[in-house]
């Protein structure tokens, strides 16, 4: 009886934990930045932080910073997209953007990185 009782808890603390922006089970973590969706794998936290819009910039483009782990901080600085320092290129709008144990890619094509200058 002890055995199904802890089962039975186990299985509710991992329902409680997942949810479809964090999923602890599985270290994956989605949200939605302007109108991109972001998602980061192989982050294992209980609790997330959303998406901060940061100040615009000087054209009126928006600039939005997700930081969901410590090795997973992206930057969309307009169209731009930054990830751990190093920049991906220009992103258009409706982008995906999944950042997978350290890899980038946009609508799942892994595009070429350059450190920012």
């Amino acid at each position: 009886m002890k055995v199904t009782g802890f089962a039975i808890f186990g299985f509710v603390l991992l329902s409680i934990s997942c949810s479809r922006s964090n999923n602890l089970l599985l270290g994956e973590v989605e949200a939605n930045a302007g109108e991109h969706k972001i998602q980061v794998t192989d982050c294992y936290r209980t609790s997330v932080s959303p998406p901060r819009q940061l100040q615009d910039l000087a054209d009126g483009k928006h600039v939005y910073a997700f930081t969901p782990c410590k090795d997973a901080d992206v930057l969309i600085r307009g169209d731009e997209l930054i990830v751990n320092g190093r920049t991906y290129g220009v992103i258009k709008e409706r982008d995906a953007i999944k950042v997978d144990h350290g890899r980038v890619l946009i609508n799942e094509h892994e595009p070429t990185a350059t450190p920012v200058k």
